[in-house]
């Protein structure tokens, strides 16, 4: 992590604390840290601290059931008070959970020790999921052990800031078992606490770091005006170190402190931090990946066909991500945009141009969207009968960020050869075999987007098994290599398949869409 790391480690006595609230922000330097009295109140304003974890989202990212779909529940220990969830029945993602569980805890103790487990309900014996980054013991292995501070309101542990999951995110596949069948699923959960003025802001942290009033709402407020409120720089810029004799709060980012957020990007992924603020809503995080796409739909052909792309589709572009701890987000109208275009029969290339300004730019050049989301448009065919990836161009600025599918092409896929077909796809189910269609494309094309251009990818005399190249590339197993494009694999490669195979995870440059200079 970067910036000043101003350490807040302190101690306050309540009664001083009322009359004289210490700021650990006018320090320029490291505060002595103060042995903690016997008898303390983390928070004199409420009569008791309750703690609430919450369940957001679980995803089966492996195979859980050979027979069916996993039946998850979750088992949360706050201190010595274990919760458990009712049982979520033959469900691969369960996105709306409704749980979240809040136990009261001692007002005199800084830490709270919090245990999150994932379990598949079996008919003889209950298997524990894998969401944790293999420590400990075999339960331990899988769980995820986590201390919260009431003082500040952050925690640390199986799940910290700046870890590969993101902050509020497990991962299975953290132990680097992205290929191997064990159990890896994906959970999303946030910890809270109450607070007398209910801004989210712990007493200690208000009256001994912030210097702000525990009996007013802070949220919203940017005193340092740099274009971010309070509430995201609170929870992306304060966390706790164990280091010896270094353990302790260090500050990341400042509320009280002017950054220019435009030209910090942690991660790495096209989005500085006012982007990665705009876009945490929808689940972004500054110190891990993120890629968003909108998809804006023609509509259907008058009484004969339909552009809309599978759901089915969207999750498994989104699942290959993940275990890879890219967290990909689509924007089929459920992040604002989406849009529906009207039909156009006589559909051309230059279309693309306008359709890219009227509905995805909405005519305003300095739109904040451009450079943070792909753009795709999915109608009829044009001039091309296939997929391509194009740029747009705004004034003198250029980026490669949009692609183009052809709904007809794509639905003829489903049984081209249909045997074949349905044994590539690993199914004889039309709709899944057309979702997977959709995912291996929207895949590959957004690739090229992000600078995937190896020699396999787009190899035209590849594709059959008559064809030299389809055994030249073989290795090579990628929505990149037009062999894999059509089939169940909606995945890049990783690189460790031996000769002629690439490593497109780790060539990756999501900045691609970054607009740039073009004369």
């Amino acid at each position: 992590m970067k910036k000043n790391s101003l350490k807040i480690i302190c101690t306050l006595v309540i009664l001083a604390s009322l009359v004289v609230p210490t700021s650990a922000m006018a320090q320029s330097k490291k505060l002595t840290q103060i042995q903690m009295p016997l008898l303390y109140d983390f928070d004199p304003l409420v009569d008791n601290i309750t703690v609430t974890v919450t369940i957001k989202e679980i995803r089966a990212l492996k195979t859980i059931d050979l027979l069916s779909e996993p039946d998850f529940y979750v088992k949360v220990k706050i201190n010595d008070k274990e919760f458990i969830s009712d049982v979520w029945e033959n469900m691969k993602y369960v996105e709306n959970p409704d749980f979240s569980v809040t136990s009261e805890v001692p007002k005199d103790d800084e830490f709270v020790n919090i245990t999150i487990e994932l379990w598949d309900k079996n008919n003889k014996i209950d298997r524990l999921c894998d969401i944790s980054m293999d420590d400990g013991n075999f339960t331990q292995a899988r769980t995820a052990d986590i201390v919260y501070s009431i003082a500040a309101g952050v925690w640390w542990g199986d799940d910290s800031l700046g870890d590969p999951s993101g902050l509020g995110r497990l991962n299975g596949c953290d132990d680097n078992s992205i290929y191997q069948e064990d159990r890896d699923c994906e959970l999303w959960f946030d910890i809270t606490q109450n607070d007398f003025d209910q801004d989210g802001f712990p007493y200690w942290l208000e009256t001994e770091a912030y210097n702000t009033s525990p009996l007013i709402s802070n949220l919203g407020e940017d005193a340092d005006q740099d274009g971010i409120p309070i509430e995201w720089e609170h929870f992306y810029g304060l966390t706790y170190f164990e280091w010896g004799h270094d353990e302790g709060y260090y500050m990341v980012y400042d509320p009280f402190s002017w950054e220019n957020y435009t030209s910090i990007d942690e991660d790495n992924d096209a989005l500085n931090n006012i982007e990665e603020y705009k876009t945490w809503q929808w689940g972004s995080d500054p110190y891990r990946q993120d890629i968003f796409l909108e998809i804006d739909q023609m509509q259907k052909q008058p009484g004969i066909n339909e552009t809309t792309v599978p759901l089915e589709s969207y999750e498994h572009i989104r699942d290959s991500h993940a275990k890879h701890n890219i967290v990909w987000h689509v924007d089929d109208g459920r992040l604002g945009g989406g849009e529906v275009v009207p039909y156009k029969a006589d559909l051309q290339e230059y279309d693309l141009d306008q359709f890219y300004w009227k509905y995805f730019m909405h005519q305003n050049s300095n739109n904040w969207r451009r450079g943070v989301f792909h753009w795709g448009f999915i109608g009829y065919n044009v001039t091309q009968t296939v997929g391509f990836t194009f740029g747009s161009r705004i004034g003198n600025m250029y980026a490669t960020d949009c692609f183009y599918l052809p709904a007809l092409f794509l639905k003829t896929q489903v049984k081209l050869i249909p045997l074949f077909s349905s044994l590539a796809r690993k199914t004889f189910n039309n709709e899944k075999q057309l979702a997977l269609i959709y995912a291996g494309v929207m895949m590959h094309e957004t690739g090229h987007s992000l600078g995937l251009n190896c020699p396999g990818a787009d190899c035209h005399d590849g594709k059959w098994p008559w064809e030299i190249n389809y055994w030249r590339y073989g290795s090579y197993k990628s929505v990149m290599n037009y062999r894999y494009v059509y089939s169940a694999l909606v995945d890049y490669s990783d690189g460790s398949r031996g000769k002629n195979d690439w490593d497109d995870w780790s060539s990756i440059d999501l900045t691609n869409i970054n607009p740039r200079p073009h004369w």
